[in-house]
């Protein structure tokens, strides 16, 4: 009984003892936008997590050598973007498109908000971009509606149906790097 209960235990304690067979590292980045009005004060929450996993690939054995040296393989990156907003409701978005944008000469700011993006260009109203289920966008700026998506590259493209032309009309806000 005593030879099966050690046998037991050095087999369970080998199972832990195993090679790594991923590299990972996680990063969080946390920021808190405070917005005062009359209303009082609003709390948005931004949680961005970064995960890099690289998995270990081993090289040619070499002969009379204990160790094996490892190879770079490519590491996968994901970020995932979580937006708590001020009435407790939480959002996931898989890639965030935040930046400035420059469209005939004018640079606009786009930034997440409760429900989507909003679009900014000086003191002028700001313009809103709402995610369908196609991964397009709805965008509303006064009384015009539009479809917008982003591109390969990354440039937001907003194309606007004209009733008079009978044609539509696209519209191309390249990302400032």
């Amino acid at each position: 009984m005593k030879t099966l209960f050690l046998s037991v235990i050095t087999f369970l304690f080998s199972m832990n003892i195993q090679a790594q067979s991923t590299n990972t590292q996680t990063e969080t980045k946390t920021t808190i936008l405070t917005k005062k009005d009359s209303d009082g004060e609003h709390k948005t929450v931004k949680k961005e997590v970064t995960k890099e996993v690289q998995k270990i690939e081993l090289g040619q054995e070499k002969a009379n050598t204990i160790n094996i040296p490892t190879i770079d393989s490519p590491v996968m990156v994901t970020t995932t973007t979580k937006i708590t907003n001020p009435d407790g409701s939480t959002r996931t978005v898989d890639v965030d498109r935040s930046s400035y944008y420059e469209s005939s000469g004018n640079k606009y700011k786009l930034a997440l908000d409760a429900s989507g993006y909003v679009m900014t260009y000086g003191n002028s109203k700001p313009a809103l971009l709402r995610k369908t289920s196609t991964n397009s966008y709805i965008y509303r700026l006064k009384n015009k509606v539009a479809v917008g998506y982003f591109d390969t590259d990354g440039n937001l493209i907003i194309e606007t149906y004209d009733d008079k032309s009978d044609k539509v009309i696209i519209e191309k806000f390249a990302v400032v790097k």
